[in-house]
């Protein structure tokens, strides 16, 4: 993750660098590593881009000021970044990613002669983007359907769900992304084959799609691991074993350690943990990456003194 930050991102702490990464240049980042219900680790981030406009200004920029040359160049970049169709498969040429896992060998060498290197290139792109960014419906794509109604992936992934170019509408500032291939999840070129490894890629174009990202990450964060029903399962179960025991007056005080001792105890048993997510921890490897620092904010305490100072008539309690 740090040399996809360095290299691929091009970030640079002190901002002097402006020629950027594949992203243009980035100024800041974050991101959170996910253990995935399987076990795998894998990354979400959040990139800042350099010159890049808030959501509110852009819809000004294309609805209100009808700036075409801005439209024109906004549809540029998105189409040079973000790529959803499979590649063509050149003829008679032979790579090791037609024969194993593309994701488990390298990619073809850079001593091949410049015609031959770029063949060879395309052909490894090909199998890797049809091997990971395919997208093949299961169970859970269609779990937000309701019974007898026409299933719909909820990951808006179907042969039959093509755009042919991206499209912005200046009227409503609504931005259109062009999906050639509609079972081909988006991806950026140069970051699949860096990472080796299935990928999306999403720009941040609405107040919408900012706010659910926010929460996305917040709530990732912030969400307990162990599930509250199995919480409260091994609770229980660690109340009933102390109430077996027969105790006196005079013992009440140990028996409550006792018992929450025991209930702790029970709740970490149940704590599902994947190898890997031990592994990462153990190595004492980073389960996040940011390049800003932040102050934390104590809510309940800032609320209680700003109360204090001054009384809201809707948070004080009726007499």
């Amino acid at each position: 993750i740090k040399k996809f930050i360095s290299e691929v991102l091009a970030y640079d702490p002190e901002h002097k660098d402006l020629k950027g990464g594949i992203l243009g240049v980035c100024k800041g980042y974050y991101g959170c590593v996910e253990c995935q219900g399987r076990g795998t680790l894998h990354q979400h981030m959040l990139v800042w881009v350099h010159g890049a406009l808030s959501p509110d200004k852009m819809k000004e920029r294309i609805s209100k000021v009808k700036d075409e040359d801005f439209c024109e160049q906004l549809k540029a970049f998105l189409d040079d970044t973000i790529s959803t169709h499979v590649p063509i498969l050149p003829e008679d040429v032979s790579v090791l990613s037609s024969k194993h896992h593309p994701c488990a060998v390298r990619g073809p060498s850079s001593d091949l002669p410049a015609e031959e290197y770029e063949k060879a290139h395309q052909a490894d792109l090909h199998y890797l983007v049809k091997k990971c960014q395919t997208h093949k419906h299961k169970d859970t794509c269609w779990k937000h359907c309701k019974k007898n109604e026409v299933k719909t992936c909820r990951f808006n992934l179907d042969e039959s769900n093509t755009t042919s170019e991206t499209t912005i509408d200046m009227e409503t500032g609504e931005i259109t992304l062009q999906h050639l291939e509609g079972s081909i999840n988006n991806y950026c070129e140069v970051i699949i084959e860096a990472v080796c490894c299935n990928i999306d890629i999403k720009p941040v174009l609405s107040g919408a799609v900012a706010k659910a990202l926010s929460f996305y990450f917040t709530d990732y964060i912030t969400k307990s691991t162990l599930k509250s029903h199995v919480a409260y399962t091994a609770l229980e179960t660690a109340v009933k074993k102390m109430g077996e025991f027969d105790i006196k007056a005079e013992d009440k005080i140990a028996h409550v350690k006792r018992l929450l001792q025991k209930c702790a105890n029970a709740m970490i048993s149940q704590q599902e943990l994947a190898g890997a997510e031990v592994a990462s921890h153990l190595l004492e490897l980073e389960d996040h990456f940011t390049s800003h620092t932040f102050n934390n904010l104590y809510w309940t305490s800032f609320e209680h003194a700003i109360e204090k100072q001054d009384p809201s008539p809707e948070c004080s309690k009726k007499s």
